[in-house]
Formats: structure tokens, C-alpha cells, sequence
């Protein structure tokens, strides 16, 4: 029972468990959006009539075909990758790109063996061989 319980604390179950919560509530806020602003915007742009998606549907040999239902869930998927891109995906990349910009100034290639050291290093540590410190070379 210890290792379960070990388990359930972990901080990785814990934050999942809270974006599946943010993730399921970001979800019913954006089919409101859906629902509720885009859906009349189209509207209003096609003739002033409000569509509603949900109940466009095709018959075929007695079966019926719910097409609209179906384009509502894609706009809403639509706007939820959307929205993931452009407020998490593209502001990680661009944190993820300073530190490796900054990572980069304060390491260089051994001769040797072209694993990366820090700038000051007197000897690589992957292959021992014996540096100059950049501060201490000739310009």
C-alpha cells in the first residue's frame, strides 16, 4: 500500500490530474465560444439567420448523417489548438530558444573531442585533454 500511495503523491500524477481538470473546463469554455459568439458571427455574415450546426444532417437509405454536430466539434478543436499554439506552444519555444542561446555563449567545442565545455575550462572533462581558457587566449 505504501508504493501506491507513493504513486498517487508523485508530482507528475498530481499536475496531470490538474490539466486534465483546466483541460476539461478550457474545453466547455471554448464550445460556449462556439456556441454562444462564433456560431451567431456566421450568422450574421450569411444572411443575419443564426445557424445552428447541430441539427444539419443528410438522409441516406433511412439513415441520417449528423454533419453539423460534427463541424461544431471541429471548430472547437480548431480554436483549442489554436489557442494551445499560439498562447503555450510558441511562448515555450521561444523561452526554450533564449537558454540555448545562453547555453551557447558559456560553452565551446573540445578540440579533441567536440563535446561541449565551459569557455574557462583547463581540461575537458569527457577526454581530459588539456585547454586553453578562452580569456586566457590571444585576440
Amino acid at each position: 500500500m505504501g508504493g501506491f500511495k507513493k504513486f498517487l503523491l508523485r508530482g507528475n500524477i498530481v499536475e496531470l490530474a490538474i490539466a486534465v481538470i483546466v483541460g476539461a473546463t478550457f474545453s466547455g469554455l471554448v464550445q460556449a465560444l462556439v456556441a454562444d459568439l462564433v456560431t451567431p458571427l456566421i450568422g450574421a455574415v450569411t444572411g443575419g439567420r443564426q445557424p445552428n450546426f447541430a441539427e444539419y444532417s443528410f438522409t441516406v437509405n433511412g439513415s441520417e448523417f449528423k454533419y453539423g454536430d460534427f463541424l461544431n466539434h471541429l471548430l472547437t478543436f480548431l480554436i483549442i489548438a489554436a489557442v494551445v499554439y499560439w498562447l503555450i506552444a510558441l511562448p515555450m519555444n521561444r523561452l526554450i530558444s533564449l537558454f540555448d542561446k545562453n547555453e551557447a555563449a558559456m560553452t565551446r567545442p573540445c578540440p579533441e573531442c567536440l563535446s561541449d565545455i565551459p569557455l574557462e575550462a583547463r581540461r575537458c572533462a569527457h577526454c581530459t585533454a588539456q585547454l586553453v581558457p578562452e580569456s586566457e587566449k590571444p585576440r
